[in-house]
């Protein structure tokens, strides 16, 4: 038995372009944000360092910061300690100054890539 239009619930046949959001406020809200998410991604893809390679390439250069200074200040410690010996070791002093050196170059690296970022991400925002 067929049923008419009248008799069929309501839900099944509304078309979807006549259904409206109850807050449109909220629509407007959403779509924004992802507008600017959408920018955001455009603009990250199109400077083509924020990827997985720069990643790894920006961890390989804070590690090395820190290694070749700490390398450096050794050699030079187990050089001064056969020419010119002290009462204290200077490989282990300067071991100490090479990595408290690295950590710094390290930290500059890093806050200077985060302002990078940061002012990026505000530039992009606004």
């Amino acid at each position: 038995m067929e049923t008419t239009p009248s008799q069929r619930p309501n839900f099944l046949f509304r078309p979807f372009t006549t259904m409206e959001p109850a807050d449109k406020k909220n629509k407007t809200r959403l779509s924004n944000q992802v507008g600017q998410k959408a920018i955001r991604k455009l603009n990250a893809q199109s400077d083509g360092k924020n990827g997985v390679w720069y990643g790894l390439g920006m961890f390989g250069m804070i590690g090395w910061s820190v290694v070749v200074p700490a390398l450096a200040g050794t050699a030079l410690g187990v050089w001064l300690d056969e020419h010119e010996p002290q009462s204290f070791s200077w490989t282990l002093t300067l071991l100490v100054l090479g990595l408290f050196g690295g950590c710094l170059i390290a930290w500059f690296w890093v806050t200077n890539e985060d302002k990078k970022m940061h002012q990026t991400k505000m530039k992009n925002d606004e």
